[in-house]
Parts: C-alpha cells; sequence; structure tokens
C-alpha cells in the first residue's frame, strides 16, 4: 500500500445498532477498523471519508463485534490484503492474524503501533489494543471497560475481569478509552447509588448528561476519568465497600474479589 504524506491519525465513531460504536482508525487515506458488528455504517463512513479498508480488528466474538466482518472482506476491492486481527483463544473464524497477550502489530496502511492485552471476563479470550505513543495514547477495549462501568461477566469469573481492569487501570491518566456502548448514563446512575459522596463522580454525571443531552457522545473517556468515577476500578474504595455491606451484598471484612462480584452482581440487576 502506497501511504500518504500526511501520517495524522483520527479516529472517527461510527455508530451501530442501538448503543453500539464502531471505531474507525484512519489518515485520510486508508482505514481499519475495530468490532465492525455491522457493515452497512462501516461502509457509509468509508465512502463518506473516501477511505480504504486496510484491516480490520476484532476484541472477542459477540456478533455485535464481528457480525459485518465477512460482507466488508466481499465488497472489498481487495479482500485477500485486508488482514483481521482478533483474539487467539476466542473462536472467531474470520480471524487471520490471532493475537494474545504482548504480542505488537503494526497495522496495514497506517503508522500505527498497537499492543495486544489478554482481557478475559466477558468472554474468555476477549483481548484489548492499545496505542503508546506520547500524546496518543489510545485503548479499544470491546466490551471489558465501559464509561463508568464494566462488561458483564458471560464467560469468565470475577477474579479474571477484575485482574483485567487492573491491567486497563495501569495505562496513563490520558489513554483514550474507546470502548464499544453507549452505557454511561446507566452506569453513571449505579455508580452514585454506590458512591454518593464522590465529587468528580458527581461532576462526571453532570457533563456526561449534557453531553448526551446535545446529541454527543460520552466516549471515548480517559483512564484518569474511569479511575476517578467507575466503581468497577474502584471496589476497593471503603465507601463502595460500605455501600454493600449496608445493601446485604456483601459481608463485612470480605476480600476485595468477593467485593467486585458483589458489585457487578448488584448491577446486573439495578434499575
Amino acid at each position: 500500500m502506497t501511504r500518504p504524506a500526511s501520517q495524522d491519525l483520527h479516529v472517527l465513531t461510527v455508530p451501530a445498532f442501538h448503543d453500539n460504536y464502531l471505531w474507525m482508525i484512519h489518515d485520510g487515506v486508508y482505514a481499519a477498523v475495530v468490532d465492525p458488528g455491522d457493515a452497512g455504517p462501516v461502509r457509509a463512513a468509508l465512502e463518506a471519508h473516501s477511505l480504504t479498508l486496510s484491516a480490520i480488528l476484532l476484541t472477542h466474538h459477540h456478533a455485535d463485534h464481528i457480525g459485518g466482518v465477512r460482507a466488508l472482506l466481499d465488497s472489498s476491492a481487495a479482500p485477500d490484503t485486508v488482514p483481521v486481527f482478533g483474539p487467539r483463544h476466542d473462536g472467531i473464524g474470520e480471524v487471520t492474524h490471532p493475537l494474545g497477550e504482548g504480542e505488537r502489530i503494526a497495522v496495514p496502511g497506517l503508522a500505527l503501533a498497537l499492543e495486544v492485552l489478554d482481557v478475559p471476563g466477558h468472554t474468555l479470550g476477549h483481548i484489548a489494543y492499545v496505542r503508546s505513543t506520547p500524546g496518543a495514547h489510545w485503548l479499544f477495549c470491546g466490551d471489558t471497560l465501559f464509561g463508568a462501568g464494566c462488561g458483564r461477566l458471560f464467560e469468565g469469573t470475577p477474579a479474571q475481569m477484575a485482574d483485567s481492569l487492573a491491567k486497563l487501570a495501569a495505562l496513563p491518566d490520558d489513554t483514550l478509552v474507546y470502548c464499544a456502548h453507549e452505557y454511561t448514563l446507566s452506569n453513571l446512575r449505579f455508580a452514585e447509588a454506590v458512591e454518593p459522596g464522590n465529587g468528580a463522580l458527581a461532576r462526571r454525571v453532570r457533563e456526561d448528561t449534557a453531553r448526551r443531552a446535545a446529541g454527543q457522545p460520552t466516549i471515548p473517556s480517559t483512564v484518569g476519568r474511569e479511575r476517578a468515577t467507575n466503581p468497577f476500578l474502584r471496589y476497593r474504595e471503603q465507601a463502595i465497600v460500605a455501600s454493600l455491606v449496608r445493601a446485604g451484598r456483601l459481608q463485612d471484612g470480605a476480600a476485595p474479589v468477593a467485593a467486585f462480584a458483589a458489585l457487578r452482581a448488584w448491577k446486573n440487576v439495578f434499575a
């Protein structure tokens, strides 16, 4: 692939379904798409911005993340030249370049290097992609970390998810968090219930509520913002533990992983 003169990279938000975000990384000529659950919005974005698809990046096997892969390949001018990167252990047949913890990839057509993290919990083989370029730290985390929340444990254990989130929380504060769903406001309602005295959380509620009222996405967030406001990164905080105990969901003195499990179980039924 011939590289354009400019190597500036941008991330387009491509809404899909009811609340999914598909992410398109591009340099004005070539584009890589993350978790294309629906081919239609991706093709429309490629056409609108005069971009050529150069790679597909997948985080896990759920249909709303991989459902558009085959159609995108079939509609590509040169489908055999479009690699499909994805988790080694999540059972995705379309993956041509299987990946796991610590591997690095150079995304074809783009001046973009990404590191892979294993983040099991939502699914057992779930991975995330990290860009570590100074001044442009990015995280594409699928359904592991959300704005003020985390994914449901469909396959993994609470301990696995807590460890996965700890990996993501260890990234630099300015890392932009490109997660796959617009769940932030409902997650914030839960966060307020379990940590009502958190001033940073109260500010975020105001700011993100205003964004949604204006029709704007709340994503990307940042790792720093999530550490300050996301209860699933703050489950060891005394205020959250006390809320769990008061609600009868945790015994006083229980291990931290029990607090995480209780928090996730509460969120599953929170209205």
